[in-house]
């Protein structure tokens, strides 16, 4: 696993003021939907070497840089992964649905723990979810409340090598306040509204 280099003492200072201005911003939000927008644009702006897609062989011919972000909640019959909040999809992926084992956020609600995708080509098991194409590096964290199994929050970027074990340490706590928004924003009921 090839670790990206930046300055990790501004990133951590920045990750704190961004928690910091996440929290705040989630506790005032108007309903669930609204604290998890906050929280997945919070993480993709955030997290990830911003350099790493200008090193050699972080992007194959014909790709660009992009990064998206967004949450899974686990659907009420817990069969399927749906995706909300979601910040950089295509539109046409808004409430995207799929199987709760399917790829990489299946191992995550089967094992409940985070997951650091530093290199996708390094996963024969990777199996593609956004629509346009193929992300190159991805980091993945639980959403858990006392043990139940809530959802997930994916931060991914088209550029191999973008995250590494920092971002995975940050997306545990933005994790962990989007589980603290589910509760506290009636999460239960969007999980009922969409099904």
């Amino acid at each position: 696993m090839k670790m990206v280099s930046r300055d990790l003492n501004a990133f951590w200072e920045a990750a704190w003021q961004a928690l910091i201005d996440a929290t705040a911003a989630v506790t005032n939000a108007a309903d669930v939907e609204q604290a998890f927008a906050t929280i997945t644009k919070t993480t993709r702006s955030l997290l990830g070497d911003k350099e790493a897609h200008l090193r050699p062989n972080a992007l194959k011919p014909g790709e660009r840089h992009f990064s998206v972000a967004g949450i899974f909640l686990v659907s009420e019959a817990k069969r399927e992964n749906i995706l909300v909040a979601e910040d950089n999809f295509p539109p046409e992926q808004h409430r995207l649905r799929i199987p709760i084992e399917h790829g990489h956020p299946g191992w995550v609600v089967q094992h409940k723990k985070p997951l650091l995708l530093t290199n996708t080509d390094e996963h024969s098991d990777f199996k593609q979810i956004l629509k346009t194409s193929r992300m190159g590096s991805a980091v993945f964290g639980p959403l858990i409340w006392k043990g139940r199994m809530l959802g997930q929050i994916v931060t991914a970027s088209q550029a191999r090598n973008t995250y590494s074990d920092v971002d995975r340490d940050v997306t545990i706590a933005f994790a962990n306040l989007a589980a603290t928004a589910f509760i506290a924003h009636g999460g239960d009921d969007l999980v009922k509204q969409i099904g």
